[in-house]
């Protein structure tokens, strides 16, 4: 089943119910303004593994790589979702940087929106289109998610299972880049309209404690159509002032800010990096032009651990730090951050540094 959803595509090479809003740790009094969070790699020495893991309720296969720190238990998780036409082997060096500040990232790939939509294709651009739009690609994406939770919980039982015993699944967020974005978001909270019918798909995962969107999707009817009105998890929005889609063209950075604006219900991020590009959050991308930019790379790694830290470790340094200036003062004027807490319901009221 097709229909047109204006989802970013980005080729890569190597709620049911409302639910009360997620518990931020309360913020530190204390912090020093402009110090960097967790810029460069941390202490932890880094292992990966490979698995093929198989849904038998979907009859779908969902392959993932697993970074995690060599060593230390109760770790919490971080689900990753790629790209449109991307694999489980891209973005490692998001992978590597958490896990070597004690996280554990698994990254899905997501069959049916991979790599192989456009590997041999001769038309690869029209093939990821229709792939952007096949309402089961939609709405399988959220569910790799969850069921990727779920097989967590059930590995971590097994004796020969390399991480046993060593994840706290009751510390889980997501993240994703581009139509990863669209599945993070879903998977915390948004729901899924079809523009035609305006039938509405639910696949939120309570399980979810907080979410990274790198590159969101955003239209104007999401404003008025329900798309985010019981989403109640905190998100850090990430997006470029050249942010657009190489692929369908049709996605400005203005509507990037969209999902920031709307959600009303949980504390809110945005971070807008100056001149960055679509694939400044991804890996270099081929046929594609322009390359990461490497003065974003550092931003990106602290803004994004400080908030994992908030938010899956309770740490009051981190959200301060984030919260009160610590990180607009470190951006300077490589771009512009926002917050927004559940009292500040307009777009006019967040509140914006430079």
């Amino acid at each position: 089943m097709l229909f047109t959803l204006r989802v970013c595509a980005f080729l890569l090479v190597a709620a049911p119910i409302a639910r009360p809003q997620s518990q931020a740790p309360v913020a530190a009094p204390e912090q020093a303004a402009s110090a960097p969070w967790k810029e460069s790699r941390g202490p932890h020495a880094l292992a990966h593994f490979d698995e093929e893991w198989r849904d038998e309720a979907r009859e779908r296969d969902v392959p993932v790589r697993i970074w995690h720190p060599k060593e230390g238990g109760a770790l919490p998780v971080v689900i990753f979702s790629h790209g449109l036409g991307g694999a489980r082997e891209n973005y490692a060096h998001l992978g590597q940087h958490w896990s070597s500040h004690g996280y554990v990232v698994v990254h899905v790939q997501h069959l049916g929106s991979d790599d192989a939509v456009w590997r041999d294709s001769k038309r690869p651009m029209e093939s990821m289109q229709r792939a952007a739009s096949d309402l089961d690609n939609l709405l399988n994406r959220p569910r790799d998610v969850s069921f990727a939770l779920d097989e967590l919980a059930r590995r971590t039982q097994l004796e020969d299972w390399p991480l046993r015993g060593r994840l706290d699944l009751a510390r889980v967020g997501v993240a994703g880049h581009s139509f990863g974005a669209y599945t993070a978001l879903c998977a915390a909270g948004r729901d899924l309209v079809v523009p035609l019918t305006r039938e509405k798909f639910e696949v939120r995962d309570p399980r979810l404690k907080c979410a990274i969107a790198m590159s969101p999707q955003g239209n104007a009817r999401e404003r008025s159509n329900g798309t985010w009105e019981r989403f109640a998890t905190p998100v850090l929005h990430m997006t470029g002032t050249r942010d657009e889609s190489p692929i369908r063209g049709d996605s400005t950075p203005a509507e990037r800010r969209i999902p920031f604006d709307t959600i009303t219900r949980a504390e809110q991020y945005l971070l807008i990096l100056e001149g960055a590009q679509h694939h400044a959050f991804g890996d270099s991308p081929a046929g594609l032009r322009g390359a990461r930019n490497p003065a974003h790379d550092p931003l990106i790694f602290s803004s994004s651990t400080a908030f994992l830290d908030a938010y899956l470790r309770s740490d009051a340094k981190a959200l301060a730090w984030l919260r009160d200036g610590g990180f607009a003062a470190r951006l300077g004027q490589l771009g512009t951050f926002e917050t927004k807490s559940p009292a500040a319901a307009a777009p006019g009221e967040a509140g914006a540094a430079k």
